[in-house]
């Protein structure tokens, strides 16, 4: 039987299958509840004692259509009744302010279907009598929000239906960004998938999209037409769904998420900034001309169907080149030699050969990295162009200097004509710290090609990624609104370098700011083969604490940061946990990790049964340990490989790792689930109870001043509390809840094993 949709301008609006059309609008807030209540952000529920969960949630489907400002969103709920027997069900569904149903149906024989957009204060009346009747406190993470709850339906036994609701809302526009959020529990143990798709449609070309809580498939339909799909490693990441996106301005365009924290005297911000859709037409000029050297081993370990991939890439490479770039070839194993003493503009001849030269390219020999790396950077760079370097390896330096601290010296000190140099890794039988840090210091990225992976394919998807430079050689500086420096304004902004900017690409910048007054942000470059530069100045009095995704997002590219700086010093074989700069650093890393809930391969201890956070000299000793053995002395082989996965992904994240998952020495992805992020807070587990991150350390300790029950006057008070500023979720966890509000110890108790 096909499911009917019908639509409407008016607030509510009803579909069914069987019976004539009914509108009961009235008294839907204060009916008794069904036998099961379906929340598809969160769980399904049952009362009936004697059929618990009768009624699961298998999946979600949604679809986002976002025009000029309003969001359509239709959400397909795929239910399963578990039982043999008929079952009532009912729907609840949090949405924002301001929203209105615009269509809802079930495929089921139900004989009256209605839905009902309830405000806040109805919303919060139907929460505390599910949380007085169910116990559970995950019903209380979205009060604060308005409801739409649907009537009852009947779900046949063992029947799988689908149930499925439209609603619009205006979206939030700050200037030339509009936000939008579907709200979604933050607990881990809610795994459910969740399919979302979104079209993006405006009248003014859109700059770039943003999720700030799951990684996205963007696909540009035209400049003013993007679509977006949510990846499939994360259909089942937890939190509320966030999607933004800026209008273009001249040039480059960018906005600024802002969170406030007194205690670092101002608060973190994300920059978002992207690049015009259609660059290259609009200013009517080329992008920055490319100068590509293909710096190509030969070693011997490169035999068969390695060296025959990579002729492949090479010769794909200089093909993808434009009339007008250069390129050259180099290519070594024991010593090095030049396709030609200088780049050359390509041309038909000058591709034909380059192919003569690859085809006859043989493997045999040692691997002479010092010698290649620096004739590559030390060649003269054609006038005009981005010097950029791909640089090949699958192996340890045998020949020549092979020392990692002065080969690693080079991209220094000795890269006068600041080439970029793409690294990759053929295998795993490689220095992967050092291939990782000769791309960081050059503005480039590293690469990795695991056994069994196609090394053609790796290489033509980074220089693909190379299509269109638009702005090259960028730099920041943090001026007041006057144009003097405003010294003293910023800390620790990531990444400090710069990258350059790529069609397509979108740069986001992760700091602290101090003090509340106004700040410009100074971004110039090369802009399309001339000197440009932008400004955009912001205000920190729209600061929001429901952006904890900013200081969380810090925090994990500063750790990251932190653990390569350990990791480098490795290089010297002579440095140990014990040096004072090491153990420093350790501090930080752990610091932050336990403060913001964010673990690593290295810190994961921290979050097992057992460990003693209160040790804080056990605490430590572990962890520089870890990071010894695995950061400093973990150099090559798969796991040097997979500590440079982790760590390359960490410094360039762009959405929370609510899972803190992480790939082991084995390439085995591990997840810690003993770690909730709340919005802004952490929490660790700890028995049967969460631990506020900051309490863990002091926990024995701690006589709490209040304790609450779940599904008490007090609890509910205290969700409204914590909802104004979107923690609610922190008393949504199942366990005993220990944490600080307003600097008072609460301990919530949970009833029935909740």
């Amino acid at each position: 039987m096909k499911t009917k949709m019908l639509l409407s301008g008016v607030a509510v609006t009803m579909a069914f299958f069987a019976g004539p059309v009914l509108a009961q609008l009235n008294h839907i807030s204060i009916r008794p509840l069904a036998p099961n209540v379906i929340i598809p952000q969160s769980h399904a529920h049952a009362f009936a004692p004697d059929h618990p969960g009768a009624i699961k949630i298998t999946g979600i489907d949604v679809l986002i259509d976002i025009l000029e400002g309003t969001a359509t969103t239709t959400i397909e709920i795929q239910l399963h009744n578990t039982s043999n027997r008929r079952q009532e069900a009912e729907l609840i569904v949090p949405v924002p302010d301001g929203a209105v149903v615009r269509g809802f149906a079930y495929d089921g024989p139900g004989s009256m279907i209605t839905a009902k957009v309830l405000p806040k204060d109805e919303a919060r009346k139907i929460y505390e009598r599910l949380v007085a009747k169910i116990k559970d406190p995950a019903l209380v993470e979205f009060i604060g929000y308005n409801l739409i709850r649907s009537s009852v339906f009947p779900v046949a036994p063992g029947s799988r239906q689908k149930v499925r609701l439209t609603y619009e809302h205006l979206l939030e526009v700050y200037e030339n960004r509009i936000d939008y959020i579907l709200p979604r529990t933050e607990v881990l143990e809610y795994a459910v998938p969740w399919n979302v798709t979104a079209n993006i449609k405006a009248k003014r070309p859109i700059a770039t999209v943003y999720s700030a809580s799951h990684e996205v498939y963007t696909k540009r339909i035209n400049d003013k037409h993007i679509s977006v799909k949510i990846t499939t490693e994360a259909v089942k990441q937890p939190g509320p769904f966030r999607l933004s996106y800026l209008l273009q301005d001249n040039g480059v365009s960018a906005s600024m998420f802002a969170y406030p924290d007194a205690k670092i005297g101002g608060g973190y911000f994300l920059l978002l900034a992207g690049l015009p859709a259609d660059a290259l037409q609009a200013e009517g000029v080329p992008a920055i001309k490319r100068e590509i050297t293909l710096v190509i081993d030969r070693s011997g370990s490169m035999r068969n169907e390695k060296i025959k991939q990579v002729k492949e890439a090479v010769l794909q490479i200089i093909s993808g080149l434009k009339g007008g770039e250069a390129f050259n070839i180099i290519i070594y194993n024991n010593t090095v030699e030049w396709f030609s003493e200088s780049p050359v503009l390509k041309t038909q001849e000058t591709e034909d050969a380059a192919n003569r030269y690859i085809q006859g390219l043989t493997a045999t020999g040692g691997t002479n990295i010092y010698d290649a790396l620096s004739e590559a950077l030390n060649q003269k760079p054609t006038e005009g162009m981005l010097p950029i370097v791909l640089f090949l390896t699958d192996g340890l330096p045998t020949v020549g200097n092979t020392s990692e601290i002065a080969i690693r010296d080079i991209v220094k000190k000795s890269n006068p004509y600041k080439r970029r140099v793409f690294t990759f890794g053929v295998g795993v039988d490689l220095n992967a710290p050092l291939l990782e840090n000769i791309a960081d210091e050059s503005r480039a990225k590293a690469e990795f090609v695991l056994p069994g992976e196609d090394v053609e394919m790796k290489i033509g998807k980074v220089f693909k990624s190379l299509t269109g430079p638009i702005l090259a050689d960028t730099e920041l500086e943090i001026v007041n609104p006057n144009g003097t420096p405003a010294i003293g304004r910023t800390r620790d902004i990531l990444p400090d370098k710069l990258p350059d900017l790529f069609e397509g690409d979108q740069l986001i910048l992760l700091g602290q700011y101090v003090g509340d007054q106004p700040i410009t942000f100074q971004l110039s470059g090369n802009y399309l083969g001339r000197k440009r530069t932008f400004q955009f100045t912001f205000e920190f009095d729209k600061a929001d604490l429901k952006n904890g995704f900013v200081p969380r997002l810090w925090a994990s590219r500063k750790i990251a940061q932190l653990i390569d700086i350990v990791r480098q010093m490795g290089a010297d074989s002579a440095v140990s946990k014990e040096d004072p700069k090491v153990k420093e650093l350790v501090d930080e890393i752990v610091r932050l990790s336990t403060e913001f809930g964010i673990l690593t391969e290295y810190t994961a201890f921290l979050a097992m049964e057992g460990t003693e956070l209160a040790d804080r000299d056990e605490v430590l000793r572990e962890a520089g340990e870890m990071l010894e053995s695995r950061a400093m002395r973990g150099r090559s082989g798969l796991g040097g490989v997979s500590q440079s996965f982790n760590i390359m992904k960490q410094k360039s994240q762009r959405t929370p790792n609510a899972h803190n998952y992480y790939y082991d020495e084995q390439m085995h992805r591990v997840n810690v689930t003993t770690v909730q992020q709340i919005n802004d807070r952490a929490y660790y587990r700890k028995g049967n109870r969460w631990v506020d991150s900051r309490l863990v350390s002091r926990e024995a300790e701690i006589q709490p001043k209040k304790i609450i029950k779940v599904g008490s006057k007090e609890f509910i008070g205290l969700a409204e509390k914590l909802a104004k500023e979107n923690r609610q979720g922190s008393i949504a966890l199942r366990g005993d809840i220990l944490l600080l509000v307003d600097g008072e110890h609460i301990l919530i108790k949970a009833v029935n094993g909740n």
